[in-house]
């Protein structure tokens, strides 16, 4: 794949590493279960954000500058990307979390003290509202901001994973093998977006399958409508003719019952089979919500026998600390 010339910061170790979750697959019963670790790709306990930031921080950096802002919920997996990217660069970084200062600091919120990020505190506006003003501030303080993009959701931020399906592309085809269908916690929308176009560019035929975290869109457009919208600018962006169709974006509502950051039965259940069965901690938020529809799904025989199911696994594990008292009831029996 082309980028363009664009600036790309190296963050993270990649490839990361695929594997079969055999004891899970024999559980359940249903088709073969693989996995994608991008809990492993580096920058203070890993998560697939370091793959949008090695473009968004290397387009920083070429534009000269010394910090960087971004936004997100008090446990946001990204913020504490981004602080952690920050940090390896000798670049200050704020951030803007909703909510108000805890009583106890521990998970992502930890992390990001201990990598040095200045914490706003924003009540209700999590998603960035009060960066602009922010970002003012600290101009006339003499700095050079870079505003990263909540959760990392722009054309350049999804290129990342459109890089990421050629990376898997050459991974199966070293293993000899290909996959059936891709699924993945969906919310932002930048990692369903380039997922999509890169198998377009790569002509494949596995489905792509987001589980959706929450519904919140931007208040006028749905989840799937601003997914189909980045897609294509992305594709636009990247100079090729691909024009993707609102029947490509596959995005299952269903599990977004409860509100985010709000853990279901079947959140519970899913992050405690994985650690119980194969060893893998998933996060309460996202991989938890998305690993439960994949359970749920493979139940209700979604998916055929012969068939092969990849997770990416998009990181998270810091999280569970936040979420100590909503995790301890056993887990229910297979079924």
């Amino acid at each position: 794949m082309t980028h363009l010339h664009l600036a790309r910061q190296p963050l993270g170790f990649f490839p990361t590493p695929i594997h079969e979750l055999t004891h899970l697959g024999k559980l359940l019963g249903g088709p073969r279960i693989f996995i994608k670790r991008d809990d492993l790709t580096g920058l203070a306990c890993g998560g697939n954000k370091t793959r949008k930031l090695e473009y968004l921080v290397g387009q920083a950096l070429a534009e000269g500058a010394d910090t960087l802002i971004t936004a997100g919920a008090m446990q946001s997996n990204h913020c504490r990307q981004t602080a952690a990217a920050a940090a390896s660069l000798g670049l200050e970084c704020h951030l803007v979390l909703g909510g108000a200062e805890p009583a106890t600091v521990n998970g992502n919120l930890l992390l990001d003290q201990l990598l040095g990020a200045k914490i706003h505190w924003a009540g209700d506006h999590r998603k960035g509202e009060d960066i602009p003003m922010l970002a003012e501030q600290l101009r006339r303080a003499g700095r050079r901001p870079y505003t990263v993009p909540y959760g990392g959701s722009t054309p350049l931020g999804a290129t990342g994973f459109v890089e990421a399906l050629y990376e898997l592309d050459r991974q199966t085809t070293a293993l000899g093998m290909d996959f059936d269908h891709l699924l993945f916690a969906s919310s932002s929308g930048g990692t369903q977006a380039g997922l999509m176009v890169g198998k377009r560019l790569l002509n494949k035929n596995y489905q792509i399958t987001g589980i959706a975290i929450d519904k919140v869109g931007d208040g006028q457009k749905s989840l799937g409508e601003l997914i189909l919208e980045l897609a294509n600018a992305t594709a636009q962006f990247l100079e090729t003719a691909i024009r993707l169709s609102p029947a490509e974006v596959q995005l299952d509502e269903g599990y977004a019952v409860s509100g985010y950051g709000e853990i279901s039965a079947g959140d519970r259940e899913a992050i405690q089979l994985l650690a119980r069965h194969e060893g893998i901690l998933l996060d309460p938020v996202y991989t938890g919500r998305a690993m439960a529809g994949l359970i749920d799904r493979v139940r209700k025989g979604c998916y055929g026998r012969d068939e092969k199911l990849l997770f990416w696994h998009t990181g998270g594990a810091p999280a569970l600390f936040a979420y100590a008292s909503s995790l301890g009831e056993p887990a229910t029996a297979a079924h």
